[in-house]
């Protein structure tokens, strides 16, 4: 899997990609034609300092990690916390995560 870097990337996904919000994170996505997903976790000052900023990164990438195998491959995908995911703890952010990928049909058993 890789890493929305460019931005290029985000423009491209910002504009044409599909948006889905729940009350802790954004999730954007958009078919990228390659045969593995890339993705970007995101969060505004808004959130909180950086330490915690960093935590929900790292909370949505390893509710991303946990699941990649019942994601579909070739997205790009972007998750932006909201102020709400400030204090909530990993089942909360992936059930959130979990909740936002079924809504936008990349989860494998949906189909």
């Amino acid at each position: 899997t890789g890493v929305l870097r460019k931005k290029e990337d985000f423009q491209k996904l910002r504009s044409m990609g599909r948006s889905t919000g729940c009350r802790y994170a954004v999730l954007v996505c958009l078919k990228n034609g390659l045969d593995y997903n890339r993705k970007a976790f995101l969060a505004s000052k808004k959130v909180g300092n950086s330490v915690v900023r960093h935590r929900f990164a790292r909370l949505v990438r390893e509710s991303f990690r946990l699941n990649k195998d019942i994601l579909e491959e070739g997205k790009d995908i972007i998750v932006v916390a909201r102020a709400a995911a400030k204090d909530k703890n990993f089942d909360k952010i992936e059930s959130a995560f979990l909740h936002l990928c079924g809504l936008h049909n990349i989860l494998k058993e949906s189909k």
